[in-house]
């Protein structure tokens, strides 16, 4: 069925039908703490150069932070992580409380255990409606083959499916 283009709630369950990875994006605010939250808003740009992108709703108490930083941290989570992910997504008091982390370039915080973790320099923002788009260039990445990804899908967590033959 389809619907106008200005019923927001219409629109995001129909966005929401598009599978994605679940990220925690991550920096070190002007203050020098770790800062960071779920997102599944991510997406390659470019091989040469290495760039990748990611949103932000301007509504976020950590818009400014992210801004200033230098860096960000793309955490590509693993279907095990399901639990970092929720815990990025509410508002603690400290996020990082208790958890392993180390620092990657310009501080970003990189979590262990992750399918892909992608460390970039900030290269520009873009205000796009209700968010911005951060646009960075990868200095380092790693990667941990054969962990299956963390999947969103139609407002909850999912799994792949068995591989099709």
């Amino acid at each position: 069925m389809t619907q106008p283009q200005n019923d927001s709630r219409a629109l995001r369950n129909a966005l929401g039908r598009f599978a994605t990875g679940v990220t925690i994006v991550t920096a070190i605010d002007p203050d020098g703490h770790p800062i960071g939250l779920t997102v599944n808003s991510f997406s390659a740009v470019s091989l040469e150069p290495a760039l990748v992108l990611w949103c932000l709703d301007n509504n976020s108490h950590n818009l400014a932070a992210f801004r200033q930083a230098s860096h960000h941290a793309i955490n590509i989570l693993a279907a095990d992580q399901q639990d970092l992910s929720n815990r990025f997504a509410t508002w603690p008091t400290d996020r990082f409380a208790g958890l392993p982390w180390q620092a990657g370039a310009g501080g970003a915080p990189v979590f262990p255990g992750c399918c892909a973790t992608f460390e970039m320099g900030k290269i520009t923002e873009h205000a796009a409606g209700d968010h911005t788009i951060f646009v960075g260039h990868v200095e380092r990445f790693s990667e941990t083959p054969g962990i299956a990804p963390l999947l969103f899908h139609a407002g909850r967590y999912a799994a792949l499916a068995p591989e099709l033959e």
